[in-house]
């Protein structure tokens, strides 16, 4: 990337939102050609961190999902139990 590479926030540190914000211009950037070879491999690593960070938040909200649809279902079973 470039001199600011530094600058950068912890990619673990980052909001779905933020991940997936920078991950697009990471990818446009990588689209436009970089000046130099080692730019490139920086850009490609810090892509590579963006992108399993934002499938991190996604599998984590994949699990919250389940467990809300699995205690709905067990709610309602409970239900189906009580009322014969």
């Amino acid at each position: 990337m470039t001199a600011s590479t530094e600058a950068l926030p912890d990619v673990a540190s980052l909001s779905f939102e933020q991940a997936r914000d920078e991950l697009v211009r990471v990818v446009a950037e990588l689209e436009q050609g970089a000046p130099t070879l080692e730019h490139s491999l920086a850009l490609w690593e810090r892509g590579e961190a963006l992108a399993a960070r934002c499938e991190e938040w996604l599998l984590g909200a994949k699990r919250r999902l389940d467990a809300a649809r699995a205690s709905v279902d067990g709610a309602a079973r409970g239900d189906e139990n009580g009322a014969r």
